[in-house]
């Protein structure tokens, strides 16, 4: 597909298998598709995917200032998806929203705009748990006036159709239908910019 006329958003995707496009082809990845839609909509983006399957906060957090500072230019705006393999290790909801919070400070510092993609905890893990965990991006969110996605997963988890056989990863039709909600969000970035 040709690159649409207009300023080039350079935008880097940081989180983990969700992003990285773990048991899917390349080019299928959701970074991938959210690009190929902004580049229909007719913004010139191009997303440097550094999803990396298996990443928790805690190893998101060690390699941010890496991949930031390796990057070709500051980027127009950060997507960050963690949060996932947190959940599925059940690491205690202090650490991981400590993670998330370093994260966000470390790209406030550098003046990088953030779209938040957010994680839930499944209710087999008791109420207290989830009430902890669940709370992690929105506030965040809010604290850092960044914008959010409030469940990267929403519509597709719990839905065969659109899962892998892990019944944890989107296939490449769950990968479209997160796309067709995130894509606006981040095209929204751009509109006054």
């Amino acid at each position: 597909m040709a690159r649409p006329a207009g300023p080039e958003r350079l935008i880097l995707a940081f989180g983990d298998s969700l992003y990285a496009g773990y048991g899917l082809d390349r080019g299928q990845s959701l970074p991938d598709v959210v690009q190929v839609r902004l580049r229909r909509d007719g913004i010139n983006a191009t997303i440097v995917n550094a999803g990396v399957s298996g990443d928790t906060s805690a190893a998101g957090r060690q390699r941010l200032a890496f991949v930031l500072d390796n990057l070709p230019r500051k980027p127009d705006l950060v997507m960050l998806g963690l949060g996932g393999n947190d959940v599925l290790r059940q690491i205690p909801p202090t650490e991981t929203r400590a993670n998330m919070a370093a994260m966000l400070d470390e790209l406030e510092k550098r003046g990088l705009p953030v779209l938040l993609t957010g994680m839930k905890a499944p209710p087999n893990l008791g109420p207290e748990y989830v009430a902890a965990f669940d709370r992690i991006w929105p506030e965040l969110a809010a604290s850092h006036k960044d914008t959010l996605y409030p469940f990267i997963l929403d519509g597709v988890i719990g839905n065969p159709a659109l899962m892998q056989g892990d019944h944890v990863h989107p296939n490449v039709q769950g990968v479209a239908r997160i796309a067709d909600k995130l894509a606006p969000l981040v095209g929204g970035q751009f509109k006054d910019r």
